[in-house]
C-alpha cells in the first residue's frame, strides 16, 4: 500500500477495546528496507516452527515489555475463531449498517460534517453549541448518565468540537434507537443553556 509504517489495530471488528476502554493491540507491520531495524527480538518460522530471533546487529533493540497486550490478542483470535470467514463477513456489514442508521437518525439533531455514507464510524460536530458554553467533552460525558459509553471527542482534529461516534456491530436496533435519544435529549437540553 506504499506506507513505510503501519499498525493493524485489532480493534472493533476483532472485538478489542481501544483508547478509554482498553489497551489496543496488534501487528505493525513495515516495509522490507525498514526489517533490518526492527525491536528485537523478533519472531521468525523455519520449517513448521517459530523461534525468537535476538542476532539482530542493526535492531534497535528491545523497546517494551515484549510479550504485549497478550489478553487482548487472545480476546481477538477467540472472536475470529468463533465467527469464522462468513461471521466476520457479517460482522462487519452489521458495523457499517448500524453506523449509517445511526448518521441518518442524528443527522437532524447535530450537524454531521461529512454527510453521505460511512463505514463503521461518522463524526458529528458539537461546535454550535459553544455559544451556549457546552463542548463535545460535556455531550460526551453526559452520556454516561444515560448508561452509554461516550465517543471519541476532538477527533478527527480538522472537526472543530468533533464527537466521533463508532457504532458496536453487535447491539440491537433498540439499543442504537436508545442512544439516538439520549443524544437528542442532550441536544435539546444544550441549546436552552445559558453561558456561566
Amino acid at each position: 500500500m506504499g506506507f513505510d509504517v503501519v499498525h493493524f489495530n485489532l480493534h472493533k471488528t476483532f472485538s478489542t477495546p481501544h483508547g478509554g476502554g482498553g489497551p489496543g493491540a496488534g501487528p505493525v507491520g513495515v516495509a522490507e528496507r525498514l526489517v533490518p531495524y526492527l525491536p528485537s527480538p523478533t519472531i521468525e518460522k523455519k520449517g513448521e516452527e517459530y523461534f525468537l530471533d535476538e542476532r539482530r546487529p542493526q535492531s534497535i533493540g528491545r523497546i517494551h515489555g515484549f510479550h504485549g497486550n497478550f489478553g487482548i490478542l487472545v480476546r481477538a483470535y477467540t472472536y475470529i475463531s468463533r465467527l469464522g470467514a462468513s461471521g466476520l463477513s457479517a460482522i462487519s456489514r452489521n458495523a457499517i449498517i448500524n453506523a449509517n442508521y445511526l448518521r441518518k437518525q442524528l443527522e437532524g439533531s447535530y450537524p454531521v460534517p461529512f454527510n453521505r455514507p460511512c463505514m463503521h464510524e461518522f463524526v458529528l460536530s458539537a461546535k454550535k453549541f459553544r455559544e451556549k458554553g457546552v463542548h463535545a467533552w460535556d455531550i460526551a460525558k453526559r452520556l454516561i448518565d444515560y448508561g452509554f459509553y461516550p465517543p471519541t471527542v476532538n477527533f478527527p482534529l480538522v472537526i472543530e468540537e468533533a464527537l466521533m461516534i463508532e457504532t458496536p456491530e453487535s447491539e440491537p436496533r433498540e439499543v442504537l434507537d436508545a442512544f439516538a435519544e439520549a443524544m437528542k435529549s442532550i441536544r435539546k437540553r444544550s441549546t436552552t443553556i445559558r453561558p456561566a
